[in-house]
């Protein structure tokens, strides 16, 4: 398959049984933008849900099915003050995630400076590093169960630029899990990419999976743009693909709809 922008409503709603199947769907397209462009800027989340995404990547780069050595990798948020080498630092869970199981030098990754003593200078100097390298050609999102993406929180600006964010409690709760359960451990403060950021990318593809994600989906997907919801922004956008599992569809009104559509794409389309 082939993620093209011909022809396509602003945001594809793909649904898939599971989260394997829905990695395994991504990864095929992601292998299909490095055959077009072996030097593409991926965007890559963290988190469990694009867990699947890379190891159906790796996968196929193992099975040498595609080859990734010239693939450049960018980071979607950083958290402020962990300390370098941290391990729940996004860059040291993209390095030990992403670029060492797909055999990348860590030459070919780039991100934000959480631990600049000048954090503004650090978000504006990683927003020109992006235009710099040609802008992210395929950006994976997760989404948040209040919407977030990235970590834009709930009424953040749609036109908003790399910057410094504070997270909301629930946020925090939510992450307390990669930080042994202990919310005290986890920073107040993130860089994040802008939502106006994020909308450059070329091609969008968020992956939700699970029950807990299921009303974020339907407000992405199926309610107004509005900054409450900030994932709901895809909708501006001319090529983004929302895959789902059957759980995180449920709340979907237009489900057997999305399926119907997909079934019936052509097939010249792509994801």
């Amino acid at each position: 398959m082939t993620f093209q922008s011909i022809g396509r409503p602003s945001v594809e709603v793909v649904i898939v049984q599971d989260a394997k199947a829905g990695g395994e769907l991504i990864a095929r397209g992601i292998a299909d933008l490095l055959r077009r462009k072996p030097g593409a800027l991926l965007g890559v989340a963290t988190g469990s849900t694009p867990l699947p995404v890379y190891e159906a990547l790796t996968a196929q780069v193992r099975a040498g099915d595609v080859d990734v050595s010239r693939a450049r990798i960018a980071q979607l948020d950083e958290y402020v003050g962990l300390p370098a080498g941290h391990p729940e630092s996004y860059r040291s869970v993209v390095l030990r995630e992403v670029v060492e199981p797909l055999g990348l030098s860590p030459d070919s990754f780039m991100g934000p400076d959480g631990s600049a003593e000048d954090v503004q200078a650090a978000c504006e100097a990683y927003d020109a590093a992006l235009a710099a390298a040609g802008g992210v050609d395929l950006q994976l999102l997760g989404i948040g169960t209040d919407g977030h993406i990235g970590f834009n929180e709930p009424c953040s600006s749609l036109a908003s630029r790399t910057r410094i964010k504070t997270l909301t409690e629930r946020t925090r709760v939510d992450n307390a899990r990669f930080f042994g359960g202990d919310i005290a451990q986890v920073p107040h403060h993130v860089i994040t990419q802008g939502i106006g950021t994020i909308l450059e990318a070329r091609h969008l593809v968020l992956l939700a999976t699970g029950e807990g994600k299921a009303e974020a989906v339907a407000a992405t997907v199926e309610g107004p743009v509005a900054a409450v919801c900030p994932a709901s922004a895809l909708q501006l956008h001319p090529h983004a693909t929302v895959v789902v599992d059957e759980a995180a569809a449920s709340k979907l009104k237009l489900a057997d709809y999305f399926r119907h559509t997909y079934a019936n794409k052509p097939a010249w389309q792509g994801l």
